[in-house]
C-alpha cells in the first residue's frame, strides 16, 4: 500500500487530497495543527491517520518525524500555507505578517522536507510535492500587490529548485504545483475553480510525474508556470 503524508489536511485543498487518496486505497497520514478538532477528517472513509503538526514549530516537526518511526512516505504533499497580507498596500505593511508568511510558506515546508527526506527516499514513489502559487512567479506578475505572499512563494520556489538538485543522487523528485484559484477559505467564494477539480488535476500531474522533470513549476493542469 502506498503512503501519502499531507500537511494542512484538516480543510480546503489538504482535506480534499486526503479524501481522494483515501478513496483510492492509499494510507493517508493527515497532518494538521489540531487533530482533535479536525472533525471533517473523521468523516473521510479509508485508511486515514491524523497526526499533529505545526510546520512553524521545529519541535512539532521533530515529533511528527518520531511518530512515523521511519515509515516510507511515497508522496509528501507540503500543502500548509498562509496568505496574511491580502489587500495590503505600500505604506500599510505589517512586518509580522512578512515574518509569518516566510515562517509557514518557506521555512515550514523546507523544515519538513529535511526531516522526512529519509522517509521519502525509502519509498517506491519518492516524490515531494510543494503547493505553491502562480503569484510566486516573477515573470507572471502583472498586477503587483500581495507583497509578502508573493515573496514567500517565490522564495519557496527557489528553495525547492535547489532541493531538487541536491536530492537527485537519492532519486527523490520535487514538484512545485500551482493549484489554481480555488474556492476555499483562502481562495474565497469568488474563485474560479472547485477544490475537487483542482485536486483531481494535481493528482493527475503527480501520478504522471517522472523523475527527469524534478524541480518543475507546474499548474494543476500540467502546464508550466514561468519562474
Amino acid at each position: 500500500m502506498a503512503t501519502v503524508l499531507i500537511t494542512g489536511a484538516s480543510r480546503g485543498i489538504g482535506l480534499e487530497f486526503s479524501r481522494q487518496y483515501a478513496a483510492d486505497g492509499w494510507h493517508v497520514i493527515a497532518a494538521c495543527r489540531n487533530p482533535a478538532e479536525a472533525e471533517d477528517l473523521d468523516r473521510v472513509n479509508g485508511d486515514v491517520v491524523k497526526q499533529a503538526l505545526d510546520v512553524g514549530d521545529q519541535a512539532s516537526v521533530a515529533a511528527l518525524s518520531e511518530a512515523i518511526h521511519g515509515e516510507p512516505v511515497d508522496v509528501l504533499i507540503n500543502n500548509a500555507g498562509v496568505y496574511l497580507d491580502r489587500n495590503v498596500e505600500l505604506g500599510e505593511f505589517d512586518y509580522e505578517h512578512w515574518r509569518g508568511s516566510f515562517e509557514i510558506n518557506v521555512i515550514g515546508p523546507m523544515r519538513l522536507a529535511e526531516a522526512l527526506a529519509g522517509n521519502v527516499s525509502r519509498s517506491k514513489r519518492r516524490l515531494m510535492v510543494f503547493i505553491t502559487s502562480q503569484m510566486g512567479s516573477i515573470g507572471d506578475n502583472t498586477t503587483g500587490g500581495a507583497y509578502a505572499y508573493r515573496a514567500s512563494k517565490a522564495a519557496l520556489n527557489a528553495a525547492v529548485k535547489s532541493l531538487s538538485i541536491e536530492l537527485r543522487p537519492r532519486e527523490v523528485a520535487c514538484l512545485l504545483l500551482h493549484p489554481g484559484w480555488v474556492r476555499t477559505d483562502m481562495g474565497g467564494k469568488n474563485a474560479s475553480l472547485d477544490v475537487r477539480d483542482s485536486v483531481n488535476g494535481m493528482r493527475r500531474v503527480i501520478e504522471n510525474f517522472d523523475f527527469e522533470r524534478s524541480g518543475s513549476f507546474l499548474r494543476y493542469n500540467g502546464e508550466s508556470v514561468p519562474w
